[in-house]
């Protein structure tokens, strides 16, 4: 059997509906492989890299690729890619549509200079056009010039003449079409009906009509049944039911097709022959993988067809030639992918942080606020229409009365009213209020709203981490690379930007760039310590626990103080997802982890300046108790030797950073100095956590030029994350 290399219009028609969920993408680049292959690269806010592939030369399919099934970006673009790229980078994904049902899907884009249209044909000789808003042509894979079409740069696009679809005709229509043929069934189904051969075939086994039946012989009960048939396939395709298959084929040991699978062999060879949204009684007897999305299943099929033309057979492509790899523009372009996903981050939080602000503002202006409302809701009870309120109001602003003057607008429609109130800055904010609630539901309106948009914020966050794993993993290779090519040339060290000095006067900067970070332990307490190496600390039981059973690796080391009501803390030897070797960590590394245990312990919340630690390996952990004992949550059994760390001061340096990411740092002194361009730090005291938090804010915010920076990475909400629970005072 041999491998499909179109997709046909009833693929098209399943992926239209899975394509459409990146709705709101953003192009960054596009790129032209060969002479047939177009790749556009994208960004999604809740699923990060987006790799759109088009191809329509011997292999047609238009698919999301996965990340790893790209090839490297080719040299200098070609003037199609340039084109493509002046026209839409930086433009959103607004859908994509199936032509009629013809293998054509148009996808559109959109920017505020300008619309662009992408049409993809996968049909004949193929086709990619890029038509501007109003349809014409802007540039083409390949000219058209046909007595039928044109399709050329200055000319309207014009579509291929109207087909039949198959799916949408009435019974009426499809027993017409079918009657008028003097072929048999299949052939019908096939060219008339422009179902194509495969799926032609499926109507017939399903409907249980024998495929070679002249239509002259057909009942009218049989045409009923192969209608029947169509229409499952219909609904499945728009309820997007889909079971997706990748087929395959059983090899013999020459590598051509086996009568029968060797029922002795442990792992036979197979190739991939078709990929199908729902399983097909026509491939009963083919064994096949099933996926969780047709789309997935369409870039495993292609993929693994690739390697087949490749190689002969489906074992994995040979290494890479030995010329050095461009490392420099793939790092280059992760960070700029990453750059361009933290803007939409930045935005969140800012309007987060706005939301507050305003719910700040109706408390700081209560009683003002609470006239408004009252004035609004007596009225209501009294049944004054709206436009009277707002006349009224009116009115008394010319009165100069401070509460009418506050009110900017009444929508009797909507039931709101919208003040101006002035922020600390002297600024008007306009606020819409609920008319029939009170100052602290509206506030507490503005407040649910902030977490909202703070929990888009997170999921943004979540979505990059595959780019920024994907820079990590180029970092790495260029290290290997470099390694092996000479030892002198190891400095390239993944650590190189941790360590970092800070060379550059961020505190006299009058514009800081925000490059918010996006790691997997800040849920966590955490710092680094001053030789690179990550701590992390429980908040409570619950994340205790996780970070015994979820988190501590073997070479790991576990830490906790003497005194009750500690956090669990892991000084650790490599990330959860890297392998890591045995570590020989330094006496300050150690002395580090043990400070940060102590001071987020009942020592600091006690008033202690120091207090004692402890730190065992791995394998003395257990949530085993002994014989008729309790263990609580968070607590665990430690058994056998423990080394102790004696009078650790109680301290901790909270600051910002500036690079190589920009966010609010915390931990013990020694590891926070060389990493925050400006640090506050502290010792147990008399100010609760929440003021001692809004005292740092201030003297930091002090020190920079740029205010607004500080406000925006290290709020006094960010910073007391960091500070231990129980009071603080200010050391310097």
């Amino acid at each position: 059997m041999d491998p499909k290399r179109e997709l046909s219009s009833i693929d098209l028609g399943a992926l239209v509906t899975e394509l459409n969920r990146y709705e709101g993408a953003k192009v960054d680049k596009a790129y032209r492989y060969d002479e047939d292959l177009i790749r556009l690269k994208l960004r999604d806010f809740d699923r990060g890299r987006v790799e759109l592939m088009i191809e329509v030369g011997d292999v047609k399919r238009a698919h999301v690729a996965d990340a790893e099934h790209v090839a490297d970006a080719p040299g200098r673009p070609p003037n199609f890619a340039k084109m493509l790229r002046n026209r839409l980078s930086g433009a959103d994904f607004v859908g994509v549509e199936q032509y009629e049902f013809d293998r054509i899907l148009t996808f559109e884009f959109a920017r505020d200079d300008e619309n662009t249209t992408l049409v993809a044909e996968l049909f004949g000789q193929g086709n990619v056009a890029a038509l501007d808003e109003t349809g014409a042509v802007v540039g083409a894979l390949e000219t058209v010039r046909l007595k039928s079409r044109t399709v050329a740069p200055g000319t309207q696009y014009e579509y291929p003449a109207s087909r039949l679809n198959p799916l949408d005709v009435s019974f009426g229509g499809f027993e017409r079409h079918m009657r008028e043929s003097d072929s048999d069934v299949v052939r019908t189904l096939a060219t008339q009906l422009n179902l194509g051969g495969l799926y032609a075939e499926e109507v017939c086994t399903r409907a249980s009509v024998e495929k070679e039946t002249a239509i002259a012989e057909v009942t009218d009960d049989q045409l009923r049944a192969l209608h029947d048939a169509l229409a499952d396939i219909a609904d499945r395709l728009r309820s997007g039911d889909v079971d997706p298959r990748v087929y395959e084929e059983v090899l013999d040991g020459d590598g051509g097709d086996a009568a029968e699978a060797d029922s002795e062999a442990d792992d036979p060879e197979t190739r991939v022959v078709d990929v199908t949204p729902f399983p097909l009684a026509e491939h009963e007897g083919l064994p096949s993988v099933g996926f969780d999305s047709f789309n997935a299943a369409v870039d495993e099929y292609f993929y693994r067809l690739n390697r087949q033309d490749e190689t002969g057979d489906d074992a994995a492509p040979a290494d890479a030639s030995a010329s050095r790899p461009d490392f420099e523009e793939q790092i280059a372009k992760q960070e700029r992918i990453i750059e361009q996903q933290t803007g939409a981050i930045e935005g969140f939080e800012a309007q987060a942080e706005r939301e507050r602000e305003r719910a700040e503002l109706l408390y700081a202006n209560y009683d003002l606020v609470d006239e408004v409302l009252s004035t609004v809701q007596e009225a209501r009870a009294n049944d004054v229409p709206w436009d009277e309120i707002a006349d009224t109001l009116a009115a008394g602003a010319e009165r100069g009365i401070s509460a009418a003057e506050a009110v900017v607008d009444v929508d009797g429609g909507e039931g709101t009213v919208t003040i101006a109130l002035d922020d600390e800055d002297g600024n008007a904010t306009e606020i819409e209020l609920d008319a029939d609630a009170g100052v602290e539901v509206n506030a507490d309106r503005l407040y649910r709203e902030a977490k909202r948009v703070e929990g888009k914020k997170e999921g943004a966050m979540e979505a990059i981490e595959s780019t920024r794993e994907e820079l990590e993993a180029v970092k790495r290779r260029k290290a290997e690379w470099e390694a092996n090519e000479a030892e002198d040339d190891e400095s390239a060290s993944d650590d190189e930007n941790e360590d970092e000095e800070y060379e550059t006067d961020w505190l006299s900067r009058s514009s800081i760039p925000i490059r918010s970070p996006d790691d997997w332990y800040e849920r966590f307490r955490w710092f680094h310590t001053s030789t690179g190496y990550l701590v992390i600390g429980g908040r409570n039981a619950d994340q205790n626990e996780e970070l015994v059973k979820k988190y501590m690796g073997n070479h790991d080391r576990f830490f906790h103080t003497q005194a009750h009501g500690g956090p669990v803390t892991l000084l650790k030897a490599a990330g959860p997802s890297e392998s890591a070797d045995p570590v020989d960590f330094s006496e300050q590394t150690l002395r580090e982890a043990a400070q940060f245990a102590v001071s987020h312990s009942s020592d600091w919340k006690d008033g202690r300046g120091a207090g004692d630690a402890y730190m065992v390996d791995p394998d003395q952990v257990s949530k085993t108790p002994e014989s008729g004992e309790y263990i609580e949550k968070g607590s665990f059994v430690i058994r056998g030797d423990r080394t102790y760390f004696e009078d650790v001061p109680c301290r901790v340096a909270v600051g910002v950073q500036c690079e190589p990411v920009t966010r609010a740092i915390g931990g013990p002194p020694s590891a926070i100095t060389d990493r925050a361009a400006a640090q506050v730090t502290l010792e147990p005291g008399m100010y609760a956590q929440n003021d001692a938090a809004m005292m740092v804010y201030r003297r930091l915010k002090e020190r920079f030029a740029d205010q607004s920076f500080v406000r925006k990475v290290a709020s006094a909400d960010q910073l007391q994350e960091f500070l231990p629970p129980g009071g603080s005072d200010i050391v310097d």
